[in-house]
């Protein structure tokens, strides 16, 4: 396995093992979770009765990384073309076969994005108004098949695989970032490096889609980095980065949080992931973004053996294989 290819399987492999971490505290506040299961390390079952993942094994992914291997998919099938049009018609069809619509499975940015589609509305205007999270969740095949070396082409492709559920400049930013940065890391650049990388396409990207009220995702995620380089302990950046950054499904507090534990962790998929997990809030979304961009810079090795087979066995997911086939379409 090339290193690049190493690479980009350390990202896909790094984003569900962030995501089935993150699972079972899901949107819960920080104190549920200590009272619930202390401190989370591992892949732990859904606590019965939860209200999104009841009834989830241990190990279990979520639309999170079933998102982005749909959008990896729908990529490779189009030979790296990235287009609205084809991935608004995967996403329906994901939606519909794995009755996504039911319950609080999806983002609300989604959930409403995938309601029109359904109606025959134009993808590039589903996603009007959208400015959750669920663009830069499953963002990271766009890292993998775009270089760093052209930020506006990156930028590009991510607005077209986001347009359909999350057409404003907050989405595109916080999807820019997490793309850069694993672009970057894919490439070989340190973690210094793919920061400034994904901090410039933020901003690039902030200045596409609907033009909303919020914060800068650049700005917030250099306090995040700020307050992970700071000497306390991890329980306490934990209880920092929570107050002052935020964990919501918002692109403004959960794309920070995520860099912020990647700085924190030096971009160690395994660490990144437990303590996102712990955080609180949406720790599933934050854990898979943190595990995407950590696998990135870290490669496949960041990824403890036993859990990636574990990750496999229960999802059936193969994490190198596609990541063989995007680094193929890399441009």
């Amino acid at each position: 396995m090339s290193a690049v290819v190493d690479r980009a399987a350390g990202c896909l492999a790094g984003l569900a093992l962030g995501d089935a971490m993150g699972m079972p505290g899901e949107l819960w506040v920080p104190q549920k979770i200590r009272d619930t299961f202390g401190w989370l390390s591992g892949f732990h079952p859904a606590p019965p009765g939860h209200e999104i993942v009841d009834g989830f094994r241990a190990g279990q992914v979520t639309d999170d990384t079933q998102q982005a291997f749909m959008l990896a998919a729908t990529v490779r099938d189009a030979g790296g073309e990235v287009r609205a049009e084809d991935v608004a018609r995967e996403l329906v069809a994901w939606a519909d076969r794995v009755n996504a619509s039911a319950g609080n499975f999806l983002g609300p940015s989604s959930a409403k994005a995938i309601d029109l589609l359904r109606s025959g509305a134009d993808p590039r205007s589903t996603g009007d108004g959208g400015e959750t999270n669920g663009a830069a969740m499953r963002i990271a095949p766009i890292g993998i098949v775009r270089r760093p070396d052209d930020l506006d082409a990156l930028v590009d492709a991510v607005v077209e695989a986001t347009v359909m559920s999350h057409n404003t400049g907050v989405a595109v930013s916080g999807a820019c970032l997490v793309a850069g940065v694993i672009s970057a890391g894919i490439e070989g650049a340190d973690l210094a490096e793919a920061v400034e990388v994904g901090m410039r396409a933020a901003d690039l990207g902030r200045e596409r889609g609907q033009q909303t009220v919020a914060a800068a995702v650049s700005a917030r995620a250099r306090l995040a980095i700020e307050l992970a380089e700071r000497p306390t302990s991890d329980q306490e950046f934990l209880t920092q980065l929570y107050d002052l950054v935020g964990a919501w499904v918002t692109t403004t507090e959960s794309v920070p949080a995520a860099l912020g534990l990647v700085a924190r962790t030096h971009a160690d998929p395994h660490r990144a992931t437990e303590l996102a997990a712990n955080l609180g809030g949406d720790t599933d979304t934050i854990g898979a973004m943190a595990g995407a961009m950590c696998g990135s810079l870290s490669g496949l090795q960041g990824v403890p053996a036993d859990m990636l087979a574990q990750l496999r066995e229960v999802n059936g997911l193969d994490p190198q294989r596609l990541a063989a086939e995007l680094v193929e379409l890399r441009r």
